[in-house]
């Protein structure tokens, strides 16, 4: 077995965490920019934190290219809110192209060609062909500095959920007519076309 520090190069440890941590859902996060417009952005280092309050958290990394702050992480700080949107199938090349480093205030949602819709709990848009959105109000920085590579995690309070009717069967989200997307190592994508099933082995199942 290979041994490696992790004092070296940020980007080789990056490397191993995009290699290992597999698959990683996404996070489309909308925000508003200072100027009112929107702006849109992926991020794969996401996860789930506390069903009530319902918790979300993401980790925005410090620009590798020029040592900055990015523009969703900035955004949520002034404006304490953001939408977290999810990626399917049908969307994936246009959330790819969110992921582009346009200009502060240059409008993602035009970019991509996806269309805002306006959120019932906070001011940024939501993605209309996301099947569903969180509305979230900012509830946490953990920053773990400022150089590039340098990570920090943000939390939002899910205040408002939308669910596309379509995909939901049952008091659930049906997994097949969903069809999420997740991320994997380099330009790699996942789809969750093929699962397997075992019965959780806990006393109470939530999710039964």
């Amino acid at each position: 077995m290979l041994s490696f520090d992790t004092n070296g190069d940020f980007k080789d440890n990056y490397k191993f965490l995009i290699g290992s941590i597999l698959p990683r859902p996404i996070a489309v996060v909308s925000t508003l920019n200072e100027d009112g417009s929107n702006n849109v952005a992926p991020f794969s280092f996401f996860t789930a934190v506390s069903a009530k309050p319902m918790i979300v958290a993401f980790s925005p990394m410090i620009k590798s290219s020029n040592g900055e702050l990015k523009d969703t992480p900035r955004n949520i700080l002034r404006e304490k809110e953001f939408v977290v949107n999810f990626v399917t199938e049908e969307t994936l090349d246009k959330i790819n192209m969110t992921s582009t480093e346009l200009p502060y205030g240059e409008d993602e949602f035009k970019y991509a060609g996806l269309t805002p819709l306006e959120s019932e709990v906070v001011k940024a848009r939501r993605i209309k062909e996301s099947p569903i959105h969180f509305e979230c109000i900012f509830r946490d920085r953990l920053s773990y500095g400022d150089d590039p590579g340098c990570g920090q995690i943000i939390t939002g309070e899910v205040k408002k959920i939308h669910v596309n009717e379509d995909i939901y069967e049952g008091g659930r989200i049906n997994t097949d007519l969903f069809k999420p997307v997740g991320r994997g190592a380099g330009n790699d994508w996942i789809l969750c076309t093929d699962r397997i099933q075992r019965e959780r082995l806990m006393g109470a199942q939530i999710q039964k």
